[in-house]
């Protein structure tokens, strides 16, 4: 009865406006809520987002390590996940330690992150960003030889030793109720690169990281005739350049063959710090070559010598660098200024 005096005892103007301000409080406490509730704050607009990169089947950390230190160097934060027990667990509780990792670089004031995905951790990377609202947090997402679709391998041991393929594998053999799920998911997707090489021989097939609405690159479409395993795609030149290019744009956009030196170049300038060179690019000491790093062959000409030429030998335009990528048996050749490249 109090309460109803006291109310009915102010004006029409008072009681507006402490109406006013109750619904205001309302709202922000809903809000609020709903944000505590869901533990995911909002990225931080105009900051530059943190880049997060995820392990594949395994959970090695090993070469995603060197990509990470290469992306540092541009002054962008990187942090590999430490995906849960051997990450060959179940990938929905990986997406989740993902999801932790999102919340703290973002809760410290990141901007929308990036994440770049290896083989399985593509799939974390894409059950990460439908399960846990990645549309508002990801700015980017990049995937390197994912099986999006599945890999032959997990149907293999699936099949026929079902003790022996864990989890994970199974989640990952083609037509699997995960990756059925994620592909029938309707939510918009993120500006994506899918990367990955015609030479994988882990993820059969290899254009399983296929994704409809990404930018898809297959390495060989960029630089013909490049050799890049699967083991390779954290560390190889070209993908780094790619990955470095992605991140410092605005958009995904598509490569060509003609940015293949460029892309390269980027890739191999970006590791030069790292106290040795590219295993592709070794300087022949014993000539007392300068210590500097080469740059791929004028005119962006792949030409490929026996194995057997002498390193004196060169083409007008090219000089030898002796650590076989297009077969076991040739050499690429390429430009170093005033130098002369030799095995690792």
């Amino acid at each position: 009865m109090r309460t109803h005096r006291w109310w009915t005892g102010l004006s029409p103007r008072r009681r507006i406006l402490l109406g006013g301000l109750a619904l205001v409080v309302a709202v922000v406490a809903v809000v609020v809520g709903v944000r505590v509730s869901r533990g995911q704050p909002e990225p931080a607009a105009g900051r530059p987002g943190a880049v997060l990169l995820v392990p594949g089947y395994g959970g090695s950390t090993t070469s995603l390590g060197e990509l990470a230190a290469r992306i540092r160097r541009t002054g962008r934060t990187a942090t590999v996940v430490q995906l849960a027990g051997d990450g060959t667990g179940d990938l929905t509780v990986q997406a989740r330690v993902l999801d932790g990792y999102v919340n703290r670089a973002i809760g410290a004031g990141s901007g929308p992150v990036t994440v770049i995905g290896y083989s399985a951790g593509g799939v974390v990377a894409w059950l990460w960003y439908v399960d846990y609202g990645g549309e508002t947090r990801a700015g980017k997402i990049i995937t390197l030889g994912a099986p999006l679709h599945g890999a032959r391998v997990a149907a293999v041991g699936t099949a026929y030793d079902p003790a022996e393929c864990p989890v994970a594998c199974e989640q990952l053999a083609p037509g699997s109720a995960l990756l059925t799920r994620l592909q029938q998911s309707v939510r918009a997707r993120p500006p994506w690169l899918s990367l990955w090489s015609t030479d994988d021989q882990t993820v059969q097939p290899p254009d399983s990281a296929r994704l409809p609405g990404a930018v898809n690159v297959p390495l060989q479409s960029v630089c013909p005739g490049v050799d890049i395993q699967h083991s390779q795609l954290p560390t190889a030149p070209l993908v780094v350049g790619l990955v470095l290019r992605t991140l410092a744009g605005n958009r995904v956009t598509a490569p060509t063959p003609g940015d293949c030196a460029s892309l390269e170049s980027l890739g191999l300038t970006a590791g030069r710090n790292q106290g040795s060179l590219s295993p592709r690019l070794a300087i022949d000491q014993r000539q007392g070559a300068p210590a500097v790093a080469g740059v791929p062959c004028v005119r962006q000409q792949r030409i490929l010598l026996p194995a057997s030429t002498p390193l004196s030998r060169h083409s007008p335009t090219c000089r030898c660098c002796s650590c076989p990528v297009a077969s076991p048996g040739s050499w690429p050749c390429w430009y170093p200024p005033r130098s002369t490249w030799a095995s690792t």
